[in-house]
């Protein structure tokens, strides 16, 4: 929401999409519509790309020596994989500090684990096991809110007010609350 506050252009387009495609089928957003909303899903990949549920993956030691990008790293050695750095790159992505879902619309990445620009939830055996229920369960709340309000910000806050700041700590979590007006849509 933070992300989609601060964009509201993204904002329009993810709504536009979830009302027309739910005027059909009644008056909630189910797992079944969650298929046929594109953007919102790019919404999402962006969300998790510029604001992953954990910053840090778990750390790992090194079973045996390797070698990387012509470094030598010893067994034994801790490693940690800085998945919020990884998604900032800008050698991997374009106006990596942006906000931009459209990035996703053409793209087979995905934060499934196989595209290790976008990791998330980590990857392979010890990707996160929740990860399914996690993105089923923010597609839902989020398609939801979005088909049933419209957003506002309080009165007297303008867009560049809103503060992106996470804690700090092994998980993200806002700084600061962002607080909002809810108007039903209907």
């Amino acid at each position: 929401m933070t992300a989609l506050m601060k964009n509201p252009k993204a904002m329009k387009k993810v709504q536009e999409e979830i009302r027309k495609s739910i005027q059909k089928n009644g008056n909630i957003v189910n797992e079944n519509d969650i298929q046929n909303l594109p953007y919102l899903k790019a919404v999402i990949k962006e969300a998790f790309r510029l604001y992953p549920p954990t910053p840090l993956l778990i750390p790992r030691e090194l079973m045996m020596k390797s070698t990387l990008e012509g470094y030598e790293i010893q067994p034994k050695t801790i490693i940690h994989v800085n998945v919020w750095a990884i998604a900032r790159d800008p050698e991997i992505w374009e106006n990596p500090e942006e906000f931009i879902p459209e990035r996703f619309l053409n793209s087979d990445v995905d934060f499934k684990g196989q595209y290790f620009e976008l990791i998330p939830f980590g990857a392979g055996r010890r990707g996160c096991p929740a990860m399914t229920l996690g993105v089923a369960s923010v597609e839902l709340a989020l398609s939801n809110l979005l088909y049933s309000f419209d957003w506002k910000l309080p009165y007297g806050m303008k867009k560049e007010d809103i503060d992106t700041n996470a804690k700090p700590g092994i998980t993200m979590h806002k700084k600061n609350d962002l607080c909002l007006i809810a108007k039903n849509y209907m």
